[in-house]
């Protein structure tokens, strides 16, 4: 269904009776990169993934009411139940921003590379301001110089290459620099970190050539009073279209699958 509003991508049976598990993807917005995590996950979870139309350029905060509201219907749908929420890369900063504005509503979060210090990165800072000068023809044709900060090629199949260069393909220059715009202005503070009290497995990329994603989550998971952290040395950013990263298995080995009711409430910032 064609739609101007962000939506859930849902799986071809519906499992009403298992958590739900809601993935928040990474810049290109297409949720359709969860692809090679899907198997493992759908034991467990019934799993939704946000679809961002390619010239959506709403703010934070407005994004994050969108998932709010998308998974208040689904649970409206099919009865209270615990509500994984997973956020990769930009997913992860609306991760925490639906976190600041619906602290209740979830049981746990996972943070996939979250892109929490892309704005320190000059050289991404220096792209996003040659963006502007490129016709979107050349744009589009330059966006598979990308894949080799975004993935580690030997860890990722044929296909999954494929399909990520599809997904970066499919957004327009200017939706790009909106979104470059978001990450640059996103801030959380350690004080802001203390207060959320949910359950977090960090996931990061020891390999990651887009973001120092190991300094930055052991430097934050500190302040998050439930977190644990998880390197992934051989990782590149995008790590969740690896073939030796399984989701499933990963938060297994951390006990990360357990729906205990939380007896307190997750406050927000």
């Amino acid at each position: 269904m064609v739609t101007n509003l962000s939506c859930f991508l849902t799986p071809k049976t519906l499992r009403p009776d298992l958590p739900l598990f809601v993935f928040l993807p990474g810049m290109d917005g297409t949720g359709q990169l969860l692809r090679t995590q899907t198997e493992g996950l759908e034991r467990l979870f019934d799993v939704r993934c946000l679809a961002i139309p390619p010239t959506d350029q709403t703010r934070w905060e407005e994004l994050a009411e969108r998932v709010i509201d998308l998974i208040e219907a689904e649970l409206k749908q099919s009865g209270d139940r615990p509500v994984y929420l997973c956020g990769e890369s930009f997913g992860g900063c609306l991760a925490l921003k639906v976190v600041q504005q619906a602290p209740n509503l979830l049981q746990r979060m996972i943070l996939v590379n979250p892109a929490l210090t892309m704005r320190d990165n000059l050289l991404l800072l220096s792209s996003q301001a040659m963006i502007h000068w490129l016709p979107e023809s050349i744009f589009q044709t330059l966006a598979s110089a990308l894949l080799p900060l975004l993935i580690q090629p030997e860890r990722v199949s044929f296909e999954n290459r494929q399909a990520l260069l599809k997904a970066v393909q499919s957004v327009p220059k200017q939706t790009i620099i909106w979104r470059l715009s978001l990450i640059n202005e996103f801030d959380v503070q350690e004080t802001q970190f203390q207060k959320i009290r949910l359950p977090v497995l960090w996931l990061a990329g020891g390999a990651d050539r887009l973001l120092p994603s190991v300094a930055e989550a052991h430097r934050l998971a500190r302040f998050l009073p439930k977190s644990q952290v998880v390197v992934l040395p051989n990782s590149g950013h995008a790590c969740l279209l690896e073939q030796e990263v399984n989701l499933y298995a990963i938060m297994q080995a951390h006990h990360f699958l357990d729906y205990p009711r939380l007896t307190t409430s997750a406050v927000g910032f």
